[in-house]
């Protein structure tokens, strides 16, 4: 039987990361579990990932001779990131309000003066479809550079129908425009306009624009928080949009215990993300139910918050996902540098924030089974850093370590290699 032609080979890896899971997230004691395998090799066909081993393993699997090589001596090889959490579309920045956080002003009373997410709806209401397409492709192009292939991306700066929608649409359009896969989160219910109740707004999510979300969107989010969206709130806009197949994700106990990791169990919600009062209770009904845990330390590097507790989620046999929170009260793009964080502040090992940016962060957007790992089947997605194992991610932060990225099977990125002194 004739060997599968490759297209793509990328062999002699220090290290390669297969994080080989089945398609599973990875929990528990597992939860570190990434598959090293050195010397690697790995053989792509068009798309399609073919081979995965050692050098002279996957040399006997498949005919390269026509393959295009990519020679990883002294470096990593790694599944393409996941950034599973972030507000990719919207217009203008807050970088004023840098100053108002080191002075001790809580966010709740950033928001209440219309700073906060207030200010960033006013800009993205008058800014233009186009505009915000223009915006995103250049985040995309950034978060590519630095290894992240797939994106999650929800609405929540228009906080009316019109300007949600468009939101929406700007995300799909600018993922067709870009070579990163873009999956689309509605979040309507992210704050209450000034103009309406609580109540009154909750209804026009509900009533008016989970409808028109349905064929624009895969998830529905919500911000469950005190003084924004109560747990009963929350779980009629989640249940409003399960009912038309939007699937629930959910902004949980980020700055206040509600009750929030509960209600993600409760709803079979894929995702509960923030977590930082999340109580025990709430992630024994997690692990039970298999719900992904979303981290996001930049948001507490942002913001001066606490960070969520990732060692107690763990312990409990909860996946645990990484993501930057991209948006303009966080300003990251990276996934290496959030991984940095996990492990100084959330007291993750390297591997288990590996496992976190990638296959765990996918189950949390339902595609472990095409994307987070490398493994024969799956997508092409990889990522070569050029440093000698993925202990480095953790270890020297504040840089770029990303060489070459590949998107189902194509070269989309190629970096000139850095020199180390």
């Amino acid at each position: 039987m004739p060997k599968p032609n490759a297209t793509l080979l990328i062999q002699n890896a220090s290290e390669l990361v297969s994080v080989a899971s089945q398609g599973k997230a990875l929990s528990g004691k597992n939860a570190g579990n990434v598959g090293i395998i050195q010397d690697g090799a790995i053989a792509i066909a068009g798309e399609k990932i073919i081979a995965v081993g050692t050098k002279a393993q996957v040399l006997k699997q498949v005919d390269a001779t026509d393959a295009e090589i990519i020679d990883a001596s002294g470096k990593t090889v790694l599944p393409g990131f996941v950034d599973c959490h972030t507000h990719l579309i919207f217009a203008g920045s807050r970088e004023d309000e840098v100053e108002l956080k080191s002075k001790g002003v809580p966010y709740l009373d950033i928001l209440k003066a219309g700073g906060g997410i207030l200010k960033t709806v006013r800009q993205t209401r008058a800014a233009t479809q186009s505009q915000l397409v223009e915006n995103a492709k250049k985040t995309l192009r950034t978060m590519l550079e630095h290894g992240t292939t797939t994106v999650e991306a929800k609405s929540g700066y228009g906080l009316d129908t019109k300007t949600e929608m468009k939101i929406l649409d700007a995300a799909t359009a600018a993922a067709k425009q870009s070579s990163t896969e873009v999956v689309n989160t509605f979040l309507g219910a992210h704050a209450v306009p000034q103009e309406l109740t609580s109540e009154a707004y909750a209804k026009t999510v509900t009533d008016d624009m989970i409808p028109q979300a349905r064929t624009r969107a895969e998830y529905c989010d919500v911000f469950c928080e005190k003084d924004v969206f109560s747990i009963d709130q929350s779980r009629r806009i989640l249940l409003a949009g399960k009912k038309i197949g939007l699937k629930p994700r959910i902004h949980a106990d980020q700055l206040h215990g509600t009750g929030g990791a509960e209600l993600a169990a409760e709803l079979n919600a894929v995702c509960a993300d923030h977590l930082i009062h999340a109580s025990q209770n709430g992630m024994k009904k997690m692990a039970e139910r298999g719900t992904v845990a979303v981290l996001l330390p930049a948001t507490g590097l942002s913001s001066l918050l606490p960070y969520a507790d990732a060692r107690a989620f763990i312990e409990a046999g909860v996946p645990v996902a990484l993501g930057t929170d991209f948006n303009p009260n966080c300003w990251c793009e990276s996934m290496p540098f959030t991984i940095a964080l996990a492990c100084r502040y959330l007291k993750m090992t390297p591997s288990e924030a590996v496992a976190a940016a990638t296959i765990n962060a996918a189950a949390s957007l339902d595609r472990a089974d095409r994307v987070g790992s490398l493994e024969v089947g799956k997508q092409a997605d990889v990522v070569i850093l050029d440093a000698p194992n993925h202990k480095f991610l953790a270890y020297q932060f504040g840089v770029n370590h990303i060489q070459t990225v590949v998107k189902k099977g194509k070269i989309v990125v190629r970096q000139e290699q850095r020199e180390k002194g």
